[in-house]
């Protein structure tokens, strides 16, 4: 299924070998003291920080393309996992402006400043650091800055660059709130062991050690990521999550068995021929692991099993069906999928065939996605079929998940997936896949580096080439290293985009993405038909072994990596501007901050918020004048000089005084002398 080589191709890094969190593309940029009032602490308090549920924004014309898909695919996850949503604006007093600045940050919380900035800068168009920078936005500080941080990790201050201390400060739960979740190594929005490191030992130390290399991950949400947000909005479902079966309990998640059939699918934990153990635990949990299963073994050709979903009710008229199947039966035996559709008119619902899957692999659990369509209230229905030929066992399913998003173009198996991590037979190659505008491509996995797995996208000669434009423009390719986790909700799959850019240039001048029979080299299928491949773009920083190892990357030692390439050149427009339905933002208009200060509203009023550097700042009205540190040490030192003159002065006249006084009352009568002693000094 896929080819694999021993030499190191052509190929464009995008990450140059080094995995860079945040914090290192941030590094020297005046944003970290700029902002590092608003980036410490967990969750913010207060009401008036909260965003509506349904955010409006305004992606900038500065946005590099790859980033633009890749917000809108944050925004995806967003909606999958809780019930904060995102819209274009449309004149709302309030909105967030996504900008390329000068690296990764946001504002923590709604400001209230009308356009509020957040900077998905150069090098910042990963899928989980958008995330990570929205969080703040929506209230959320860095989790190592809990008042109870101390007692998880230790933070080791010698090892800090100089002047980044500030970064590791912790605020006690008057300011912040942990929302009552417990510390969480896991979080996106934890500081890996490497932050401001100056040498090479880390900076942050777990007190548990098994966490060392889990802190700082930049895939997806933790749980308890998506714990604390969902509390902090009162989220009760997801937006557009509909279901999630893995079987594990007798009442098969609502299902139910059609009449109108041969025979019934079965709750089982394991069958004769196969599968020995459901998909959701591997057989790892004793008394556990059920799943989904027709015996075509006992039934004539023809006959079929219905087992219908629970009710559902759809929001967005497009769903992604994703489950796991395994057939122990005959190499006909057939699953077609039905959408049951229930009308005003049609109470008994209408069964539409929307896909039959054949050809199905004997002896292995295979992932499937199916696209759905449907606009009504439905049920998904699994339709098994017996084939023709001998069986002995019949078709499993498990691990169903619907939900409201777009479902991949591709599906990448890579069985016994293991043994190439870290070994020299490491380079894996795709088949070959076509897009949707019917460009050819490969993926190319390179596991035998000794720490990271590489991920690259090439494009390769196909059969539409004469009909497409060339050099290739604006296709993003996403790519995605699925977590198997049964509940899609809970999965921290690990994603990478790139985008095609017809304008980019190799060193010799040639067009990067230009046709690949043109500017490609020769390679070969496993049944020796020759092509040519374009350079490969990615990241040879994709995952760490370690990461790759854990969860559920890698599950029955097969790997799956989910693939979809699609035009995105209708992000090259510029979002129209809306006229404002509010004077909060003509406030900031006519109130110009000078020095690259930035104009908020309080209190109904316009206010700037300064610049400032480790060593010097802006201040005034405007921002008009500048500070430093070594003005502070010349005007302290003045000032102390100025006020031990003014102190030795009245000290002088304070005596003189007293010594008068006392002159005068020595000379005074008896009664004045009583009358005096009633008020000690």
């Amino acid at each position: 299924m896929f080819n694999v080589f021993f030499f190191v191709p052509l190929v464009k890094d995008v990450d140059g070998g080094i995995d860079q969190d945040i914090f290192d593309i941030n590094e020297g940029l005046w944003i970290f003291f700029f902002t590092f009032f608003l980036l410490n602490r967990n969750s913010i308090i207060g009401e008036e920080y909260r965003w509506p549920h349904t955010i409006p924004y305004v992606l900038e014309d500065s946005l590099e393309m790859n980033a633009r898909g890749v917000i809108l695919n944050a925004f995806e996850r967003y909606r999958l996992k809780t019930c904060i949503d995102f819209k274009p604006w449309t004149g709302e007093a309030n909105y967030i402006s996504v900008f390329k600045g000068s690296g990764c940050w946001s504002s923590v919380g709604n400001r209230h400043m009308g356009k509020q900035e957040l900077s998905i800068g150069t090098n910042c168009d990963r899928i989980a650091t958008v995330q990570h920078e929205f969080l703040h936005a929506l209230g959320f500080w860095h989790e190592q800055s809990r008042s109870d941080r101390d007692d998880y990790v230790r933070i080791m201050w010698d090892r800090i660059q100089s002047g980044r201390e500030h970064n590791f400060n912790t605020y006690d739960d008057q300011v912040s709130d942990s929302l009552n979740v417990p510390y969480d190594y896991t979080s996106v929005m934890h500081y890996s062991k490497t932050a401001f490191q100056n040498g090479t030992e880390p900076t942050i130390v777990t007190r548990i050690s098994d966490f060392m290399d889990v802190i700082g991950q930049r895939m997806d949400f933790s749980d308890y990521d998506l714990l604390k947000l969902n509390r902090l909005y009162n989220c009760t479902t997801s937006l557009s999550f509909m279901d999630s079966c893995n079987f594990e309990l007798e009442n098969v998640c609502g299902m139910i068995q059609s009449s109108g059939d041969n025979t019934d699918w079965q709750w089982v934990s394991r069958v004769p021929r196969g599968p020995e153990s459901d998909h959701s635990n591997m057989g790892q949990c004793k008394g556990s692991g059920f799943f989904m299963h027709f015996d075509s073994s006992s039934v004539s050709v023809g006959a079929t099993a219905m087992l219908e979903s629970r009710t559902l009710y759809p929001k967005r008229g497009f769903q992604c069906l994703q489950f796991y199947l395994y057939n122990s039966g005959s190499e006909n035996d057939q699953l077609n999928i039905y959408t049951r559709e229930y009308t005003a008119d049609l109470v008994n619902g209408t069964l539409t065939l929307v896909e039959e899957i054949k050809d199905i692999p004997i002896g292995s659990w295979q992932l499937y996605h199916v696209t759905l369509k449907v606009t009504n209230k439905f049920r998904v229905v699994f339709g098994g079929v017996r084939g023709a030929g001998a069986s002995l066992g019949g078709l499993s399913i498990d691990d169903i998940n619907l939900s409201e998003t777009q479902c991949p173009h591709h599906i990448w198996h890579i069985k016994n997936f293991t043994q190439y991590i870290g070994s020299s037979s490491g380079t894996l190659y795709s088949p070959p896949f076509y897009s949707s505008k019917g460009y050819a491509f490969q993926i190319h996995l390179n596991l035998s580096h000794s720490t990271n797995a590489g991920i690259y996208f090439h494009l390769i000669s196909g059969a539409n080439d004469d009909q497409l434009q060339w050099p290739c423009p604006w296709q993003q390719a996403t790519m995605t290293l699925l977590d198997q986790n049964p509940d899609i909700r809970q999965r921290m799959s690990n994603q990478r985009s790139v985008t095609t850019d017809p304008f980019m240039t190799t060193d010799n001048g040639n067009y990067f993405w230009d046709r690949p029979s043109k500017v490609g080299e020769v390679a070969f299928f496993p049944n020796g038909t020759q092509f040519r491949r374009g350079r490969g773009y990615g990241t040879s920083a994709f995952i760490t072994h370690t990461r790759l190892k854990s969860r559920d990357f890698i599950k029955g030692g097969d790997v799956y990596i989910l693939l979809t390439v699609e035009d995105i050149s209708h992000l090259n427009s510029t979002q129209v501007q809306p006229t404002p339905t509010s004077n909060t933002i003509d406030l900031c208009t006519n109130f110009k901050c000078e020095n690259d200060g930035i104009c908020i509203v309080q209190n109904g009023k316009p206010e700037c918020r300064c610049l400032s550097g480790e060593d010097w700042w802006y201040m005034g009205e405007r921002c008009e004048r500048r500070g430093s540190t070594q003005d502070t040490i010349v005007i302290a030192a003045s000032s102390t000089a100025a006020v031990f003159a003014v102190m030795l002065i009245v000290t002088l006249v304070s005596v003189y005084c007293v010594r008068k006084r006392y002159r005068s009352r020595t000379s005074s009568n008896t009664a004045d002398m009583t009358l005096e002693n009633e008020h000690a000094f």
